[in-house]
């Protein structure tokens, strides 16, 4: 009897059990084994991306990736915290990106955002020491709104 598992065999066996354990989390898993909607590599730490620069369709230097915000509960990113403006980091905005609004571009290391520069002039934004309050969900969904992608909850 031959008891060993391919990584497939093992991936679709852990969605098996993850599709019953929890349905919603089912959403988060590609139909096919360890498929990928999107360019570039399937898995990166955090600390992989942080600095990367954020570019806008017209190549514009709009920041860079400064933190990724973690949904715990839901165990899905939530956004890219990109900072933005300032000099050697003094004065520095920074701005939730959803993280349906940016795409990896994995040749010059970098994500693209979609948005024109007046649009990402007009988001909402915060200072290092005044973080949005977590719990303030129209905050969340004024977010999510401005950068016209559906809310990473939904």
């Amino acid at each position: 009897m031959n008891t060993t598992t391919t990584t497939t065999e093992t991936y679709a066996t852990d969605v098996s059990r993850a599709e019953l354990d929890d349905p919603l989390r089912m959403k988060t898993f590609p139909d096919t084994p360890m498929g990928n909607e999107g360019p570039g590599p399937r898995l990166l730490t955090a600390g992989t991306i942080k600095g990367d620069k954020v570019i806008n369709h017209l190549d514009e230097t709009l920041g860079h990736i400064e933190e990724i915000m973690l949904d715990m509960r839901l165990g899905r990113i939530a956004y890219a915290v990109m900072a933005s403006g300032g000099f050697l980091g003094m004065g520095e905005r920074l701005f939730a990106i959803p993280w349906a609004a940016l795409t990896l571009d994995p040749d010059r290391k970098c994500f693209v955002l979609k948005a024109g520069k007046a649009q990402f002039e007009n988001a909402p934004g915060f200072d290092k020491s005044h973080w949005p309050v977590a719990a303030d969900r129209s905050w969340h969904e004024g977010v999510h709104e401005h950068y016209g992608v559906a809310r990473y909850w939904e």
